[in-house]
């Protein structure tokens, strides 16, 4: 099972899906560059993702934690997410997001 990343440059990796695993995590085994400051702790944005608008229905909605920190975040979309929040299963093969914007 694997998951779809779009680096800053726009190259897509393909990367393996561990059921369990925050997203966010699994970006980082890739060693993709995503800052990721606060380890998952959901205390800051530098995970920040845009989900696939075809995957945006099917992943757990966020909750008012997630929300608050996105607020922070540069580039906010409808398809924003926070990678550290969104913990991969197995129905998540073939999910699709890009790395977003850090300033």
């Amino acid at each position: 099972m694997n998951i779809h990343v779009t680096d800053y440059e726009g190259k897509e990796h393909t990367i393996d899906l561990v059921e369990g695993w925050p997203l966010m995590e699994a970006i980082k085994a890739a060693t993709l560059p995503i800052k990721a400051e606060c380890g998952g702790c959901c205390l800051c944005a530098t995970c920040h993702v845009y989900v696939d608008p075809a995957w945006a229905a099917r992943i757990p909605e966020m909750d008012d934690e997630e929300r608050s920190q996105l607020d922070e975040a540069p580039e906010i979309t409808g398809r924003s997410r926070l990678s550290c929040q969104i913990r991969l299963t197995a129905q998540m093969d073939g999910l699709r997001v890009s790395l977003a914007p850090v300033y």
